[in-house]
């Protein structure tokens, strides 16, 4: 598999989980072909695993974010504007851009970016040309059903 073929897979899916289980695809049991038991990292493909989630996460058109139950989430910009539109129903914190650094020492420090430092003006003129329904179609496989209302006496 190429870091093309791995980028084309978030594109089309919008929103991958990185190496979770939850409402959206797993990232890992894709480039592993299959489910996978326990940790990706002990898994027999676990070095493409690693490189391939390395390229898309390094990708400019690729969010990483711990937005679907606080796993590291990867959303394709295409679903950017959804996310302005919506962005009061989620906790700023699960907008926030995620990335590693590689400290002097040699050790990994994560860097989060708040939501209104990394998102483009694009996203946000986007943003404004869609309905609320229409970002809640397409971000409805995060989003938590809505509490009925309750009828008044």
């Amino acid at each position: 598999m190429t870091p093309k073929r791995a980028l084309a897979f978030v594109q089309k899916h919008g929103i991958v989980l990185q190496a979770a289980r939850g409402p959206v695809p797993s990232f890992a049991e894709y480039v592993a072909g299959g489910p996978i038991k326990g940790s990706w990292w002990a898994h027999a493909k676990a070095h493409q695993i690693y490189e391939l989630a390395s390229a898309v996460s390094e990708d400019p058109d690729v969010l990483v974010c711990k937005l679907v139950g606080g796993k590291v989430t990867y959303v394709h910009r295409r679903l950017w504007p959804a996310l302005v539109k919506l962005a009061a129903r989620f906790d700023q914190s699960e907008l926030a851009r995620i990335a590693n650094e590689h400290t002097q020492t040699g050790a990994h420090r994560s860097v989060s970016t708040p939501f209104s430092k990394w998102l483009p003006k694009a996203a946000e003129r986007q943003a404004k040309a869609i309905s609320v329904a229409e970002a809640e179609r397409l971000l409805a496989p995060i989003l938590t059903p809505a509490e009925p209302r309750r009828k008044r006496k």
